[in-house]
């Protein structure tokens, strides 16, 4: 088989072909793996430190805020007023079920509030030595929803502070279905809130079996 000699045209476009294939690879071989690639990882890494920078920046400026935030905190937790000001948990649950009959009343006129189902829920095991004790009560009412969302909005956001747990809100299909307008809402939820320990009801505690253990002895 005889090869066909190239013409000049064939030639110069199979030599520049070929230059730029050597170009190219001289390229990679000798710029871009011992250069321009370092180079391109320092710049993402640069970028990183600048982004890494701009947070801790961003975080230093709201430092001042930070403090001053902290410091409500910490005038909240010495202010008595966040907590129940019954000492006694059965005297301060009795006192948040009546809050909630009074507060839902002063919503009444927004719609119906009626509070169906009150009663207080056994509290929380508390440790020996622990300056507070939680107060749980549960709640069932039966609510339009102007003066629920009024109601919630005054227990969570006054003081002292009470916490709205296990909420479920439910519309009983039947009394729906008896009156001629929007049936009230059937509410449930536990409110919670705290109160001061006595002063010493850890040490008294232990100062009782310490002497009845001595009388054994």
């Amino acid at each position: 088989m005889n090869l066909r000699p190239m013409k000049p045209a064939e030639s110069r476009i199979a030599a520049i072909g070929l230059l730029v294939l050597v170009v190219l690879l001289a390229y990679f071989v000798l710029l871009h793996w011992w250069f321009v690639a370092p180079l391109r990882d320092i710049d993402s890494q640069m970028d990183d430190l600048r982004d890494t920078q701009s947070r801790y920046a961003a975080a230093i400026a709201q430092k001042p805020q930070l403090q001053k935030r902290l410091s409500e905190l910490g005038r909240d937790s010495a202010d008595s007023s966040t907590f129940l000001s019954e000492t006694d948990p059965n005297a301060a649950a009795a006192s948040l079920m009546q809050r909630v009959v009074d507060d839902a009343a002063a919503h009444a006129q927004e719609g119906s509030c009626e509070v169906s189902q009150k009663m207080p829920v056994a509290n929380p095991a508390v440790t020996p030595g622990d300056p507070y004790k939680k107060v749980v009560v549960s709640i069932s009412l039966h609510c339009d929803m102007q003066p629920l969302i009024g109601l919630l909005y005054t227990l969570e956001k006054g003081k002292p502070y009470l916490f709205v747990q296990d909420f479920s809100v439910y519309r009983n299909p039947l009394v729906a279905a008896q009156k001629s307008g929007a049936a009230p809402l059937e509410v449930q939820f536990t409110l919670g809130g705290y109160v001061h320990a006595p002063a010493g009801t850890g040490s008294s505690a232990d100062d009782n079996r310490a002497s009845s253990g001595g009388d054994q002895l």
